[in-house]
């Protein structure tokens, strides 16, 4: 099946990628008021918990992740879009210490938009699905005026090496698996004004999947007290949700941090998503940024990432993984 007429699809979205997500402080508000009952004891991790994606024990052995994850494109073609929102969706089930399984397809498409399009992008999904080891086993989809494409996914961990937002230690370090930037990149994109080599960068990050990361952090075991994934609610938003729930506080270095090539140039020249503001509302009062940073610092630490890093784990200073700095490997 061909594409009829090239489309632009980020013209189509009014906002990219994970800067889309509603804002955490609405989200916090929104599921305060519920109150479940009947509970299964097996469910590990729930609506309760502040973490990253659900746990349902099976046996001593085994457990289960599930997890669902979609958006609108960040990129033009629609293939690589395909493959930007699959390895994302399964983000969070290597933040879990998790393997994936399977997934299905979650589509929202507008009805006078070439199906051929459609097709080169579940075509993406499923080659990094099955890049992870897992399978499509099926799918939904609606219409709508916008498109968006994303999966529910299905994974195994052992619940004896599950990793959580909870645990961190103060003295620990914390390690990025992936630079900072990619919301920076896709709306200088969607403006016009990306540099191909900084977007091809961003692209490459953005589809890597972070299988082995996650495989290295499960191996570490215990030295590992915490980790979370680093997405729409930008690194501040996912490390003070790490903090709160560990009960501590987190100090970053801004010049340690890796960052996008030339992510500083996107941040000062004002290609800021929708999405930095809504995480600095949300988590700016818990935050102290210094005074001797650049304005423009703040676009980079509050910016929402998609298919960004999926291993901010907290190890002790003494561990392993301490000679590496501030990165560890995420090849797939």
């Amino acid at each position: 099946m061909s594409i009829e007429q090239p489309v632009r699809l980020t013209e189509l979205a009014s906002c990219a990628g994970c800067a889309a997500k509603i804002g955490a402080d609405i989200l916090a508000q929104v599921v305060r008021p519920l109150r479940q009952r009947n509970v299964p004891e097996n469910l590990l991790i729930g609506l309760g918990a502040i973490d990253d994606a659900a746990v349902y024990k099976v046996n001593e052995r085994q457990a289960i992740i599930s997890t669902a994850d979609f958006f609108p494109p960040v990129v033009d073609d629609p293939y690589t879009f395909g493959r930007i929102a699959a390895a994302n969706a399964l983000s969070d089930v290597y933040a879990m210490g998790g393997r994936v399984l399977m997934a299905i397809n979650l589509v929202a498409w507008p009805e006078g938009l070439d199906t051929a399009i459609l097709s080169e992008v579940l075509r993406g999904g499923m080659d990094i699905v099955e890049q992870a080891g897992g399978a499509i086993a099926g799918g939904h989809s609606i219409a709508d005026e916008e498109p968006k494409y994303g999966l529910a996914v299905t994974g195994m961990a052992d619940p004896e090496h599950l990793l959580t937002k909870g645990g961190a230690k103060p003295g620990d370090i914390l390690i990025l698996s992936k630079p900072l930037g990619t919301g920076l990149m896709t709306t200088a994109q969607k403006r016009g004004v990306v540099r191909e080599e900084d977007m091809a960068a961003a692209i490459t990050s953005m589809t890597t999947l972070n299988r082995r990361a996650s495989e290295l952090l499960v191996e570490a075991g215990p030295l590992v007290h915490a980790a979370t994934d680093i997405t729409g609610f930008s690194l501040l938003g996912h490390a003070w949700e790490m903090a709160t729930q560990s009960r501590t506080s987190m100090r970053f270095d801004f010049e340690s941090l890796p960052l996008l090539p030339n992510a500083h140039y996107y941040a000062e020249k004002g290609t800021i998503p929708g999405g930095t503001a809504r995480n600095e509302r949300s988590v700016g009062s818990y935050t102290r940024i210094s005074e001797r940073l650049a304005p423009y610092t703040r676009a980079i630490l509050f910016d929402p990432q998609t298919s960004g890093d999926s291993s901010l784990p907290s190890i002790p200073r003494s561990g392993p993984s301490s000679r590496s700095k501030t990165r560890c490997p995420s090849a797939a």
